[in-house]
């Protein structure tokens, strides 16, 4: 009897990339695209309608990045595994990838053999990191859990963040206005307006410039390379 085919999902906001990662999989007669979408809002619906077995996940994209999409899928369809795709090995990356309840990250210069091996190791309950990726995990237990990926030992401070504060975040520092943020989460001004108030205070940062700062070194905002 015939093995159904893993469903995967791509997510990248890079129209060659996620065509090419595709192509790539359609190489591979176990593994079967079902989906694709262009930001991680859009991931996040498609996993709902699809509920593919695995989500190919970009961690850097506009609007909502990969790491609030993956906290998303994995709050609302748990069973879904989602394997985190990313240029970046930087170790705030990796422990906000772990604590996003991914199941694998691997880094884009990966092999396509080590990328259907991830798919399927995550597609069968297992954990999946890049050789490098794995380094910094070992080392922040080898390092008697300081600053463990895990852990909550020195847990990253967007965690004092709602999931919906650190969309906002994101929008406002990627040069979004207010109305455009109100427009983009169907919200109002005035409910936008109350969030950014409430991030600045538990943020302790008072003015835009300082929210962008913040945004990218805690990689809620993560420029390209």
């Amino acid at each position: 009897m015939k093995t159904r085919p893993i469903g995967v999902l791509v997510a990248d906001d890079h129209t060659i990339v996620r065509r090419g990662l595709i192509s790539l999989l359609s190489l591979d007669e176990g593994i079967e695209v079902v989906g694709e979408a262009t930001d991680g809002r859009v991931a996040a619906e498609r996993a709902t309608e699809l509920d593919p077995d695995v989500v190919l996940m970009d961690i850097s994209m506009p609007g909502l990045n990969g790491l609030e999409a993956t906290r998303l899928i994995k709050k609302q369809m748990p069973h879904i595994k989602v394997l985190v795709l990313s240029a970046h090995d930087k170790d705030e990356y990796i422990r906000q990838v772990v604590r996003s309840g991914a199941n694998g990250y691997l880094l884009k210069n990966t092999s396509a053999e080590d990328l259907y091996a991830a798919i399927r190791a995550v597609h069968a309950g297992h954990a999946f990191f890049s050789p490098s990726v794995s380094k910094v995990i070992l080392d922040s237990y080898m390092d008697g859990g300081k600053g463990d990926p895990a852990g909550e030992t020195g847990a990253e401070p967007t965690t004092r963040l709602t999931p919906r504060e650190r969309e906002i975040l994101q929008l406002i520092a990627e040069g979004k206005t207010h109305q455009e943020t109100a427009t983009v989460l169907h919200i109002s001004v005035r409910t936008v307006d109350t969030h950014c108030v409430n991030i600045m205070k538990k943020l302790d940062i008072h003015e835009s410039a300082g929210l962008v700062r913040y945004a990218i070194t805690n990689g809620i905002v993560i420029l390209p390379q």
